[in-house]
């Protein structure tokens, strides 16, 4: 039987990411082309160094959707190769899973996840059975799957788990894992539940699954807390965790990779409340650095912005604006940005700016400012942004008007 490095991970308590920008964020109406999902891929695994495909899984693609789609699966999980472990993603049919093992067979660590409903009302409407035969047929397909290529890693999707019954997904959960599934993913489909819900579900499946089952996150942010709750699932022992870069998912998206890797990389003590006194998530701790730049690529390719308010990547990280945290920048941000992230910190001009801040900006244009002379200026930028609306004022149209106080101070001294 082939090596399964994910499972393997997970069972020794390392983290793995199951990456789903270019899967489930064809549902936030994106579409990544094949070159850009090999890049990504690559770019991902390059994060983790040697580990990628131990720290990795990125779901390339669903092939059933057309043929355009099945060779871009096919295309990352021939190029990505060796960077990350390469996913497809198919429905509960036999048909659909035989043709995502072929959009991935012959690739180093590959894998095929299998989307079975978990919840009476999904499954009625998936597949017009109960959950209970739903699940039956999910274990049917893992063991079928592995027949078709022992090489493909086979994993088993339960989706709406939230609404489902927790003891049926325990039992169905062990029967898949005895199939040969590598992992059992839990998906919130809806993205309904909260932190405590997704806390007691993850604790009550594995309790009746038993320890040989490795479960897996897939939480949507419908309500603003698919990070907790993936974060909660975590705490209970899940240690396989979707997510996708800028959080693009169905709707209102899933929780967002530079998220999620920051959290769990940042700070020893962080690390520690989520996986335990011992808890270590990574064989290869992530570079970090690479955050923003994969975010700002995938930006660039998908039209999603990054904005202001954008946590870890956003165009707000490390900009400064105001007195005391010109000062002491330390005291108003959690982390250093420049020493974990490479983001340098930016000092702007708005209509909240101090003359320190008006003074330091002047001197990076190449003007030094006497107090009359910033007390002016501070009093322009001011009138600035409210003449036009708008808080940012651009350092052009202040460098312009530094170029006429100087003139002007020049020729008073005549």
């Amino acid at each position: 039987m082939h090596e399964d490095v994910v499972r393997q991970s997970a069972t020794a308590g390392r983290v793995v990411l199951w990456e789903e920008s270019a899967r489930d964020g064809a549902q936030a109406k994106t579409l990544m082309s094949a070159d850009f999902r090999v890049r990504l891929a690559v770019e991902q695994g390059r994060m983790f160094g040697a580990d990628g495909p131990r720290h990795v899984v990125f779901a390339a693609g669903f092939p059933a959707v057309c043929a355009e789609e099945f060779e871009a699966v096919r295309q990352v999980a021939a190029e990505a190769e060796g960077a990350v472990s390469v996913a497809a993603v198919c429905r509960g049919t036999a048909a659909d899973v035989r043709q995502a093992v072929a959009s991935v067979r012959g690739s180093a660590h590959a894998r095929v996840m299998v989307v079975v409903p978990a919840s009476e009302a999904m499954a009625a409407v998936m597949t017009h059975r109960t959950a209970r035969e739903a699940l039956e047929a999910g274990v049917a397909l893992v063991k079928e799957a592995r027949g078709l290529d022992d090489r493909v890693a086979v994993d088993l999707c339960l989706a709406d788990a939230s609404r489902a019954d927790h003891g049926l997904m325990a039992a169905y959960a062990a029967a898949a894992t005895g199939a040969g599934a590598g992992t059992v993913i839990l998906a919130d489909t809806v993205g309904g539940q909260l932190p405590s819900e997704a806390a007691t579900m993850f604790a009550r499946v594995r309790a009746g699954a038993g320890d040989g089952v490795v479960l897996a996150t897939h939480a949507h942010n419908d309500l603003g807390l698919g990070l907790a709750n993936t974060l909660e699932a975590a705490r209970a022992g899940a240690r396989v965790l979707s997510s996708s870069w800028l959080g693009i998912a169905e709707r209102s998206g899933l929780v967002a990779t530079e998220q999620l890797v920051f959290l769990l990389s940042r700070r020893t003590g962080h690390t520690g409340a989520l996986l335990g006194e011992d808890g270590e998530p990574w064989w290869t701790a992530p570079d970090l650095t690479r955050l923003p730049r994969i975010a700002r690529m995938v930006s660039r390719e998908t039209g999603v912005p990054l904005t202001v308010t954008t946590p870890i990547v956003g165009t707000g990280v490390g900009t400064i604006s105001t007195g005391t945290p010109f000062v002491h920048p330390r005291l108003f941000q959690p982390y250093d940005p420049a020493e974990l992230l490479g983001t340098e910190p930016d000092v702007v001009l708005t209509q909240l700016a101090s003359a320190r801040v008006v003074t330091a900006v002047a001197a990076r244009l190449g003007h030094g400012l006497d107090r009359v002379q910033a007390r002016a200026a501070t009093g322009w930028v001011k009138e600035q942004a409210y003449r036009s609306g708008r808080a940012v004022v651009d350092e052009r149209l202040f460098a312009g008007y530094l170029d006429g106080l100087r003139a002007a101070t020049t020729a008073d001294a005549r």
